[in-house]
């Protein structure tokens, strides 16, 4: 799938948190009717496994009333401060576990399996695509290897 406008890398970071901003942009986004199918599916907290639900249990705070928040407020660094608020208070070393946990899905866990069907397609052929991020990041052009993306969290 080819990167969608207005739809930031999973390894962004708002405050001290990767995905966060980007489960902004696709609320937002879906909102304004510009987030294509394929992500519709995985928004939210519905399935266990979506980063937007372990995101939203990690801070403590239900899916929905991010999505009010992110709808009502433009600013991301405002509505982290409110989750912030209103959920589990985190600490520095949890949001750096956290940043690492998320970029490493896939690796030796329990989505590895969905990690190698994704992977199957010749597409990804020759992609050095180790984790369920890796292959968002070459699915929406992005080359996570080359740009050596986690030596920025």
């Amino acid at each position: 799938m080819p990167q969608v406008p207005g739809l930031r890398s999973v390894y962004s970071k708002v405050g001290r948190l990767v995905h966060f901003g980007r489960m902004l942009d696709k609320i937002r986004l879906h909102a304004a009717g510009k987030l294509p199918a394929d992500y519709v599916e995985k928004l939210g907290d519905k399935e266990f496994y979506t980063l937007d639900g372990r995101c939203c249990r990690f801070l403590g705070i239900d899916y929905a009333d991010v999505r009010e928040q992110a709808l009502t407020v433009d600013n991301d660094e405002e509505v982290l401060k409110w989750v912030h608020a209103q959920g589990t208070p985190r600490t520095d070393e949890e949001c750096h576990v956290w940043n690492r946990f998320i970029l490493k899905l896939g690796w030796r866990d329990e989505r590895a399996e969905v990690l190698a069907e994704r992977i199957s397609d010749p597409i990804f052929a020759g992609k050095r695509i180790e984790t369920i991020v890796d292959h968002i990041e070459y699915d929406e052009g992005r080359d996570p290897v080359a740009d050596r993306a986690w030596e920025n969290i």
